[in-house]
């Protein structure tokens, strides 16, 4: 955590900045959260034309907006897209109409259940237009006529993502991936973006780096469809991957695992999360929620789960105004973005061994290791993980399955597996 708690403020401040911006999956908005973004890191961006085809789907119109109210029958505004942008149901028809509130009434959105919040909307792939308010506004509009307004545009234009890529050593690849198309949503989106950011900045000042790491930043959904279809050649390198998102609040971490189930980062996230004091929580994989289920697809089948802390859906901020500025906080981003870093330093750390002796348990005192354990703090435990990495070296099990078998740290069972290195117990069955 020492690394990251002087990043927490930082990220924080890149949240507030992006909060305001007007995102859905194309427009001017999602270009000014690429523009801030690449402010902290170098971005390659990408520019793809309304109506290119991306496997089943088509790049659709452009959508940006600049105004938008409804005015009472005595002319007051009582719903205003300024003083918050979920107000207008995203990708809404430009209208300017007057109407009873009756006919207005089919249009607006709210939640009974929760009458101070106003709800997230869009209306992707379809044309409609709409308004989001609090159910306590909406209730207490008079009978009358209203005047709406939406000065908004759908026009040929350009879907836009941005990559940042990482060099390591190798061209094998680690997939992180953040969406970049939700309005003022400062968890269930805002959070993944920031701390996939600032993983980038503090990976790019690391060396030397075993695997190559790329940091999609894109809209949901059609966003990742547009990266796969464009990056196909980069798809057969890619080794492991995490989506992110709902990284700022202050629950319990949840990795929901690859489709598969038993990823090396499947093993990775629970190796790390197991160690955690809290209730965190693994999840299978199911096709709902983020990008993940576009990777995990049965014709790319890339090995990516999701990293976030409370599961979409299950709180009751989700989709609301009430995912605001309040309910994330600098303390709670950094924390995620350690355990983001302490997955990605099991997946550069781990390997598999062959023991160089063995037939039967070798000899550690002769060789000076019971001297080594005593100086470690805790002669119990690492003597234990080495005895657990001789017996897993057979060339076939990796460091992570000592430490799930013995359901040590990781950090503790790669200590052990270099104290064998340099005394000639083991050696790597892995490519140099």
């Amino acid at each position: 955590m020492t690394e990251v708690s002087g990043h927490g403020e930082e990220m924080y401040q890149l949240v507030e900045r992006l909060y305001p911006f007007p995102r859905s999956i194309t427009g001017d908005g999602v270009r000014a959260t690429l523009d801030a973004i690449g402010e902290l890191i170098q971005l390659h961006r990408h520019e793809v034309p309304t109506g290119t085809p991306v496997l089943d789907w088509t790049v659709p119109a452009e959508w940006n907006i600049r105004e938008a109210w409804i005015k009472d029958p005595s002319g007051r505004v009582v719903v205003d897209y300024d003083d918050l942008n979920l107000h207008v149901v995203g990708y809404s028809v430009p209208v300017h109409q007057r109407m009873p509130l009756a006919e207005l009434q089919a249009h607006l959105h709210s939640i009974p259940e929760q009458p101070e919040l106003v709800p997230f909307r869009t209306s992707l792939y379809s044309e409609a237009w709409g308004f989001c308010l609090t159910d306590r506004v909406r209730q207490a509009l008079p009978d009358g006529e209203y005047e709406v307004y939406i000065d908004a545009t759908l026009a040929p234009g350009h879907l836009s993502f941005a990559e940042c890529v990482v060099p390591g050593a190798t061209d094998e690849e680690v997939l992180i991936s953040a969406h970049v198309c939700h309005p003022s949503l400062a968890n269930d989106n805002l959070a993944g973006i920031a701390v996939a950011t600032y993983a980038a900045r503090i990976l790019s000042e690391r060396a030397p780096r075993r695997y190559t790491y790329r940091f999609v930043f894109a809209p949901g959904t059609i966003g990742a469809l547009t990266w796969l279809e464009l990056n196909r050649e980069y798809v057969p390198a890619i080794r492991h991957g995490m989506t992110l998102t709902c990284l700022g609040d202050g629950g319990p971490f949840t990795y929901k695992r690859t489709f598969g189930g038993d990823a090396v980062i499947d093993r990775a996230a629970a190796s790390v999360l197991r160690q955690r004091a809290d209730t965190s929580e693994l999840i299978d994989f199911f096709p709902f929620g983020y990008d993940e289920r576009q990777y995990n697809s049965p014709g790319f089948r890339l090995p990516v789960g999701s990293l976030m802390r409370a599961r979409h859906g299950s709180f009751e901020e989700y989709h609301t105004s009430a995912d605001n500025l309040d309910f994330v906080a600098p303390e709670h981003l950094a924390e995620s973005l350690s355990v983001l870093l302490e997955i990605l330093d099991v997946l550069e750390a781990n390997a598999r061994y062959q023991s160089l002796s063995p037939f039967g348990e070798p000899q550690l005192g002769r060789r000076g290791l019971y001297s080594a354990i005593g100086a470690a703090g805790d002669p119990g435990a690492l003597q234990m993980a080495m005895l657990w990495v001789l017996s897993t070296a057979d060339g076939q099990h990796d460091l992570l399955a000592a430490a799930e078998r013995s359901a040590m740290p990781f950090s503790t069972v790669r200590v052990a597996a270099d104290l064998l290195l340099k005394r000639d117990l083991i050696e790597s069955c892995d490519p140099a």
